[in-house]
């Protein structure tokens, strides 16, 4: 069993930053990475970024490049996703992931185990 706890989430106005974490704990021997996907009222859940836990490489969505970012403490065994510059576009229940299965790819359906999820309100 591993338990994702996630926390960062709040009201914060357009051009604002955030900072996202997702504490991993319980059996996460052999874990292939972990990522961040967002949800919108009314939307599909979304890729947001992922890092491969054994190679330490990244990915993220091609519209959020520049803006976003992913990285982990591995003392911590926490993964962060920094949120720059935000946008009202950006409001969403943001929700960690973490994946057992190879290859370690982007879509939802490879991830194991979520997180509860952090609410991220950007106001105009």
């Amino acid at each position: 069993q591993v338990h994702l706890v996630e926390s960062g989430g709040g009201l914060v106005q357009a051009g604002d930053s955030l900072r996202l974490s997702c504490a991993a704990s319980g059996s996460t021997a052999g874990m292939s990475g972990m990522g961040w996907f967002r949800q919108a009222p009314g939307n599909e859940r979304e890729f947001v970024a992922n890092i491969n836990w054994r190679t330490d490489s990244t990915s993220i969505v091609d519209s959020l490049k520049g803006r976003f970012a992913i990285s982990r403490d591995n003392a911590k065994n926490t993964v962060y996703l920094q949120m720059n510059s935000l946008k009202p576009e950006d409001t969403a229940v943001y929700y960690c992931a973490a994946s057992f299965s190879l290859p370690f790819t982007t879509s939802l359906h490879g991830m194991d185990y979520w997180g509860q999820g952090t609410l991220v309100t950007v106001s105009s």
